[in-house]
């Protein structure tokens, strides 16, 4: 539902040419996974729960609050390494009415699926991103949200590692939502292997979503994590170096799982 502020269709605010590098305080790939094990109302829900955080009072604030007051957002649908689809193209948020646009072209754009997960894709793509961002942002951050491990494209670890390099953080966002996701493999959950395998840099966490009635919440949590200039506690969410104590003592998580289970199981 659109909220009564968007009475009328608004504009992305123009980005400034390539080269001139608008600073900002965080540039964020928003990377959201959109696998055929995805189902329709699924991929419906996921999209309106980005454009629902882009209209709260409580992300926009926290997009505002650095000391910049602008960040700078990309909003990328990936399945294949080769296969994405730009949703939103770097846009400058550094008003309320930016955020609600950013909105509106999320909750008007259509819906597809794409074929297989691979995550190690999305970060090269969100490399490539920031290489040609038109901005100059204080943070680099890709958020990866996705419901199983990465199957194709090469390894997710040699990805992370190369964006790691480059100072930028990857942080996560799995949808524990199949229980038997990575059954077999010896791995609790998806959240774990999001936390050994998947993401890393200054101020990383996993905030994983166990319900679609859960995940509106999260994503505002999440982004209010994200784009505040402020470090809040994070109770419930996992960093790499601050396992939950569940997981905390068990065998390292096998980062190839994915790419194991897609040879002998039905696609991901």
């Amino acid at each position: 539902m659109r909220t009564a502020l968007l009475s009328a269709p608004l504009a992305l605010p123009a980005a400034p040419a390539a080269g001139e590098g608008l600073a900002v305080d965080v540039e964020l790939v928003l990377a959201v996974d959109v696998s055929s094990s995805m189902k329709p109302a699924e991929l419906a829900l996921q999209r309106q729960g980005y454009a629902a955080a882009f209209r709260a009072r409580e992300v926009i604030d926290a997009m505002l609050s650095g000391r910049h007051g602008r960040v700078a957002v990309t909003y990328v649908e990936w399945g294949a390494s080769g296969s994405r689809r730009v949703v939103v193209p770097w846009t400058l948020v550094a008003a309320p009415q930016d955020a609600l646009a950013v909105a509106e072209r999320l909750a008007e754009a259509e819906l597809g699926s794409l074929f297989q997960t691979s995550i190690s894709g999305a970060i090269r793509h969100a490399m490539r991103a920031f290489a040609d961002s038109p901005y100059a942002g204080d943070r680099r951050i890709v958020d990866i949200s996705g419901d199983g491990p990465n199957n194709q494209g090469g390894l997710v670890t040699l990805s992370r590692d190369a964006a790691l390099a480059e100072g930028i953080t990857i942080n996560g966002l799995p949808l524990v939502l199949h229980a038997n996701v990575l059954s077999g493999s010896g791995t609790p959950s998806l959240d774990r292997y999001y936390a050994d395998c998947v993401v890393g840099g200054p101020r990383a966490f996993v905030l994983p979503v166990r319900g679609w009635d859960a995940f509106p919440a999260a994503v505002r949590r999440k982004l209010v994590l994200e784009l505040s200039d402020a470090r809040p506690a994070l109770p419930g969410a996992a960093r790499p170096s601050a396992r939950p104590r569940d997981v905390a003592a068990a065998a390292p998580v096998d980062c190839t799982i994915g790419e194991t289970l897609w040879r002998g199981a039905e696609p991901v």
